[in-house]
């Protein structure tokens, strides 16, 4: 007999559990960051752009109480997995989820932010799972593509929030800067103070704004830093 996968992986945060089910994407510090890092301005409406298992939009509805939030995965799994994980959560009310290709949907309005955290791995080995492939390699959702579509979706004033690895994010900011994107908020992520940056959180606008650089260290000694004990401690059971 064949089991429910939704019931044997599972995350528990404070105030929600993720079950990640048969989802390419698992829980990862990269999700958490951005999910603590992002938006300084409440926003009123965030689209969540390749969902997975809905971390990023429960995060959302949990820091920002008057936000709604609208999630989007191509891939049927992490659709299931978000709307299993939405339901679950104390703010199910406030989430939509949608089994869409963002590059075809067609919404009936625009989002004051949007959060993703896109896929990658534009070379190598392509992964055996097709989810895993669709989810960490970039095939269906090509970043050029990604970044044209920020316009159509984001309303003027808004602000989209991404994480990706160093030397991919440096290649996607340098793509929408082509498109005609303004670099807000711009974070380097260190694991330690003694390793290299391994992970860039940034923002961007459609409008011109002021970029503000920071960096991160994840780890001092033997212990969390400061910093991000300060973006995850509302979420991380143990912090």
């Amino acid at each position: 007999m064949k089991t429910n996968k939704l019931m044997n992986k599972h995350f528990r945060f404070k105030q929600f559990c993720i079950e990640e089910g048969e989802c390419g994407m698992p829980i990862s510090t990269d999700g958490v960051l951005l999910g603590g890092w992002a938006f300084t301005t409440p926003p009123r409406s965030i689209l969540d752009i390749g969902c997975g298992t809905g971390l990023l939009s429960i995060m959302c509805a949990q820091r920002f109480p008057e936000a709604e939030i609208t999630a989007l995965d191509i891939e049927l799994s992490a659709f299931q997995a978000t709307e299993h994980n939405r339901k679950n959560s104390p703010w199910a009310d406030r989430i939509t989820c949608h089994h869409h290709d963002i590059l075809h949907w067609q919404p009936d309005r625009r989002f004051a932010a949007i959060i993703c955290n896109p896929p990658y791995f534009n070379s190598g080995e392509t992964a055996q799972q097709q989810v895993r492939a669709t989810a960490r390699h970039t095939i269906s959702l090509q970043h050029q593509a990604l970044i044209e579509h920020i316009p159509k979706l984001l309303k003027p004033d808004g602000v989209a929030s991404f994480i990706l690895p160093k030397a991919e994010g440096e290649d996607f900011i340098a793509l929408a800067k082509q498109a005609g994107l303004h670099l807000g908020r711009y974070c380097q992520v260190q694991p330690t103070s003694s390793k290299p940056v391994h992970r860039l959180l940034f923002e961007l606008h459609l409008s011109p704004c002021t970029a503000e650089d920071s960096v991160l260290v994840i780890r001092e000694k033997d212990d969390y830093s400061e910093e991000f004990q300060h973006l995850t401690r509302d979420f991380y059971l143990k912090m």
